[in-house]
């Protein structure tokens, strides 16, 4: 097996790993209770952590075989899988939009496989790591300071995304830097570049947080699933020495495969949000309903589940009345009570006894 062919095995594997281990993680949230650390006690959940790590080492050991302009795009099929996985696992259909979606990210990245060249690519140098991390910090921080001048809560959160989409991106450039030049003898010259790795991934997964602030899900999350793998492609194609096949033809090709494949991912994307939308709002109206419901039962007129009482008695003309002078005290004969003082006896009246 060529070198190629595993990675593009291997970053399949990992995309259907973390594919399943999203799907339980989504059903731990649902099943357990809001309480902090909840999930920890649910076994469920961690076998989520555990495809989890497989995907992650999986995504590694797949940057260390192939290009870097194929692996990560390849990784976007996550969303791809999850579609009929959870479908068969939990029984959620999928609408017509992301079916569509699916189908544009599958050919658009079918495209990409078709036309990689499957040369070795080169590694970066100490001088590269260090002027890439220092343009990627640099642009990420513009982002976000330009980010906090904005106005618009959407531009703002756009914004926020797309540094976060480029975090992510770069992060997995330096995750294929150290696969490939990574030894056991000297596995300490890679101290520098594991730590830009994970300062890439803590900044990433705030700025992603933070995007969802103002403008929702849908866009933000569109917007890092597509900049992230073109980030890194470009990367890739400029800096690592990949190529494609059939020269400038084929780059061309290559470029239209990768708008059709982000197409398909935002398509997915939104229709997944949309439909969790939906459900919130149904949910919502549920409980909006059920609380009428009692509302309604809470306040209906004291009079509907009042019981009989001696006013009763007195409308009845078949009902016996005690006669004055038959040896019964006038005192126990019941008079009509005045309207007021029927409600009062109810507690119909605030206040009353």
């Amino acid at each position: 097996m060529s070198a190629l062919a595993l990675s593009v095995l291997l970053s399949l594997v990992s995309a259907v790993a973390y594919a399943a281990g999203a799907i339980l993680q989504e059903r731990v949230a649902t099943d357990t209770p809001d309480r902090p650390y909840a999930p920890l006690h649910h076994g469920v959940w961690w076998a989520a952590m555990a495809l989890n790590g497989l995907g992650a080492v999986l995504h590694v050991v797949a940057l260390a075989y192939g290009p870097l302009s194929l692996v990560q795009p390849l990784g976007a099929l996550t969303i791809v899988f999850a579609l009929p996985m959870a479908a068969l696992l939990v029984g959620r259909r999928a609408g017509h939009t992301a079916w569509r979606g699916a189908v544009m990210a599958s050919v658009g990245l079918a495209g990409l496989l078709a036309l990689t060249d499957g040369t070795d690519s080169r590694s970066l140098d100490g001088v590269e790591r260090l002027v890439l991390a220092a343009a990627t910090f640099g642009a990420v921080g513009l982002l976000f300071l330009v980010a906090q001048s904005v106005g618009r809560p959407v531009v703002r959160s756009m914004l926020l995304a797309g540094a976060a989409g480029a975090a992510f991106g770069i992060g997995s450039v330096f995750t294929k830097t150290v696969a490939v030049d990574w030894t056991s003898d000297a596995p300490t010259v890679q101290a520098p570049s594991l730590v830009v790795i994970a300062v890439l991934a803590v900044c990433g997964t705030l700025l992603s947080q933070a995007a969802y602030r103002g403008a929702g899900l849908t866009a933000p999350l569109a917007t890092v699933t597509v900049v992230n793998p073109v980030v890194a492609a470009a990367v890739g194609l400029t800096l690592f020495g990949e190529q494609f096949r059939y020269g400038v033809l084929g780059t061309v090709l290559a470029l239209g495969s990768g708008v059709v494949a982000a197409g398909g991912l935002i398509l997915l994307t939104t229709e997944r949000l949309a439909a969790q939308t939906r459900e919130a709002r149904r949910h919502g109206e549920a409980r909006r309903h059920a609380g009428r419901g009692e509302g309604a039962s809470a306040a209906r007129p004291p009079s509907w589940d009042r019981r009989p009482d001696d006013t009763d008695a007195l409308s009845d003309p078949d009902a016996e009345r005690p006669q004055v002078g038959e040896g019964v005290d006038v005192g126990a004969v019941p008079r009509p009570r005045t309207h007021l003082e029927v409600e009062m006896r109810s507690g119909a009246v605030t206040g009353g006894p």
